[in-house]
């Protein structure tokens, strides 16, 4: 048996000869037979006898056509039979369309007769692949026919896709349920169904140059799969994109970026009002302990410290040079630290591919090349990293510590994280700006992340990302390990008109980041409050021991609000055993509903939840709490709040750590009492029945896919 790739090469080599972009159905078949997917079996007969012995080892039913160059209208020239059930039958068939085909036509040139097996309904899907200018090569699967084209319902896995990621994809479009056979149609064979995906993955995986291909339909049945119609389009001149820098080489630049022990201001000013002063004070009023040298062509000093014309003339090593001077001035001044080898430059200045000037981007990326400098920006507010009282930023000096490190490319969001990081008293171990991501991109900060020992959680706004494959990989090995949550902006056309407009990013099909995050183990927010709020609250909750969630509210339309959420948010309500809702009765007035929710009543004393969220915590079975919380004159929001936070404490002491969320209905009070719950480890939220079940949920969506539940 030759090698199936010596075999597609072979076909490939052909249509590059006759400098074709798409294969023969023939051609097709080939490819197909090479790589084991299914295809219908058929072949020429030359006599009845040949055909009787093909139809029979094929399987029947068959459907036979004449073959003839001179035939174009087959039907027409009674040259084809379908369904023909018997070897008998289809030697008799042979005879007829031989007939029929010379009273057609006389002189026709006859090759034989084609004998193909008849593919027996079943379902119908599509098998495919597109290239994607981000994402490299993705497999997709669909239900044939129009729904794919109306309905847009279809799913992508990054190729080569695993047996797993198959058929994840089989339950990963809305009319799955059609698959697992409805309505008395018998369900589909998954296994088969999955093969093909597999092996459509790995073909073009091995053939980057097979740019798009269509298995449509396959027929699907409970005994196997087929393809009856193949589509290959090529093209020869398509390049993936080079493989990232090792890890290891991201990382030890990164560290000197980061955590410096000396950086420079290039363009530092003693002028309040310009971007070279604020830099100046942030790094100076931020705390930060390493040298600090301004670069100013004429001053002596800027702010009491000694300033030097270029940073050639400075005597020691510089890890990082931030720049706060126009466009035009940067890659003179790149080249300058090149020189000096700084590994690292934080480009702030915009005017470059952002405003309509991509030659000046390409100028310093060059540059960057040359002299191995890894560029942050351009058109950037900078960064924070707390660890090191570092903020390299002309923003706001900031300097609450704590553990979670957020990016965005865009500088307004830059600041929206920054105000609500402080406001929310939400600790952050970085702040980065990527912007027109010359260079450092989204999956440079998750290697350094991954490994920063200061940071247990990464959150990410972007607009696109420049190798979706190279951060889908990064992603899908750090979320093992710590939680990496994405704001995706340009989720629809109309946003991905504004992200193009604005930084010449093109938000890709949606689909397709929805399902690469899912495939790399990411949370997606589907707000910029969402991700503010997943950043601060999914590193205090605890990682639940398994799915049960039980609500326990005083009020009973909370609960059923709280039940919707979870039911959003993918958290499965645990089916209530009779002895433990016996034991929630003791504490429950009669006409409490018992069952989940547990609703408590709104007239109970503070003891009623004592007693009820204590026998939460410590009944093995339940593995995370939500709390609805309702303000009533004996059960005041602070005196909650306090005892919760005891109980909390006290259960803990007893080894019972579970993750806990409560939302809070009543007036103003309530917010004092969420703040102090959150402080204390119990996200809360006064007005809300929809935000603390996302954070419990997106805790939940981290620990399913790190395979910690």
């Amino acid at each position: 048996m030759s090698n199936p790739k010596d075999v597609v090469r072979k076909v490939l080599d052909q249509v590059k000869a006759d400098n074709r972009t798409s294969l023969t159905a023939p051609e097709g078949k080939v490819v197909c037979d090479a790589y084991g997917i299914p295809v219908p079996k058929e072949g020429v007969a030359k006599s009845a006898g040949e055909a009787g012995k093909m139809a029979s080892a094929m399987g029947f039913p068959v459907v036979m056509k004449i073959v003839s160059p001179d035939i174009l209208h087959k039907t027409e020239a009674g040259g084809v039979i379908v369904g023909v059930k018997t070897a008998e039958d289809a030697e008799k068939a042979y005879e007829t369309i031989l007939g029929n085909a010379r009273k057609y036509k006389a002189d026709a040139k006859i090759e034989g007769i084609q004998v193909q097996q008849m593919l027996a309904g079943g379902t119908e899907v599509i098998v495919g692949s597109i290239t994607d200018g981000s994402f490299g090569k993705l497999v997709a699967f669909g239900l044939g026919g129009v729904l794919v084209e109306v309905l847009k319902d279809i799913t992508f896995r990054l190729a080569p896709a695993t047996k797993e990621d198959a058929l994840s994809m089989l339950d990963g479009i809305q009319a799955h349920e059609i698959l697992k056979g409805v309505r008395g149609s018998e369900p589909v064979n998954r296994t088969a169904l999955a093969d093909v995906i597999v092996k459509v993955s790995q073909l073009v995986t091995d053939f980057p140059e097979i740019v798009e291909l269509d298995l449509n339909p396959v027929f699907a049945t409970p005994k196997d799969a087929t393809a009856a119609d193949v589509r290959i389009v090529v093209d020869f001149a398509y390049k993936p994109k080079p493989k990232p820098r090792p890890t290891e080489e991201i990382v030890a630049a990164m560290n000197r970026i980061m955590q410096p022990k000396a950086v420079a201001v290039i363009g530092a000013s003693a002028e309040d009002g310009k971007i070279g002063n604020s830099v100046m004070k942030n790094l100076i009023n931020g705390g930060y302990k390493g040298e600090i040298i301004p670069i100013h062509p004429k001053a002596a000093e800027i702010l009491g410290y000694k300033a030097y014309k270029s940073v050639k003339d400075v005597p020691g090593v510089i890890d990082v040079a931030v720049f706060a001077i126009p466009a035009k001035f940067v890659a003179g001044a790149l080249t300058e630290c090149g020189e000096k080898k700084i590994p690292g430059a934080v480009l702030i200045p915009s005017g470059f591919a952002e405003a309509g000037a991509p030659e000046l981007q390409a100028e310093i990326v060059e540059v960057g090349k040359k002299y191995d400098i890894r560029l942050m920006g351009p058109n950037i507010y900078g960064f924070y990293y707390t660890p090191a009282n570092l903020c390299a930023t002309f923003c706001t000096a900031y300097d609450v510590k704590g553990h979670a490190a957020l990016s965005s490319q865009s500088g307004g969001i830059g600041m929206a994280i920054i105000g609500f990081s402080r406001s929310a008293k939400m600790g952050v171990s970085a702040i980065v700006g990527l912007g027109n991501k010359s260079d450092i991109d989204e999956d440079d900060l998750l290697a350094f992340f991954e490994q920063d020992p200061n940071t247990n959680l990464i959150a990410q706004h972007c607009e696109d990302l420049k190798d979706g494959r190279a951060f889908a990989e990064a992603a899908k090995r750090v979320s093992k390990k710590k939680p990496v949550i994405v704001l995706k902006a340009g989720r629809t056309s109309a946003g991905a008109k504004a992200a193009s407009s604005h930084t010449g990013a093109l938000a890709g099909n949606d689909r397709i980041y929805e399902d690469v995050f899912k495939q790399s183990g990411v949370i997606r927010a589907r707000s910029l409050r969402q991700l503010l709020e997943f950043a601060r609250g999914v590193p205090v909750l605890p990682t639940p021991k398994g799915e049960n969630v039980l609500i326990i509210t005083g009020a009973g339309g909370s609960g059923v609000l709280l039940s919707d959420s979870c039911v959003d948010n993918g958290l499965s309500l645990m089916s209530m055993p009779p002895d433990l809702d016996a034991a929630f009765r003791k504490f429950i007035p009669p006409f409490g509903a018992a069952g989940n929710p547990v609703d408590i009543t709104g007239g109970e004393p503070p003891i009623t939840y004592v007693n009820t969220v204590k026998l939460g915590l410590s009944d093995e079975r339940i593995h995370s709490l939500i709390l609805g919380y309702w303000h009533t004159i004996v059960t005041p929001p602070m005196v909650f709040a306090r005892n919760m936070v005891e109980v909390k404490k006290e259960m803990e002491a007893k080894g019972f750590v579970k993750p806990m969320v409560a939302s809070l209905a009543g007036d103003v009070e309530v917010e004092e009492a969420a703040e102090y719950l959150y402080q204390h480890g119990i996200p809360a939220y006064a007005y809300s029945t929809e935000l603390p079940v996302e954070v419990l949920g997106a805790k939940y969506k981290w620990a399913r896919g790190a395979g910690l539940l």
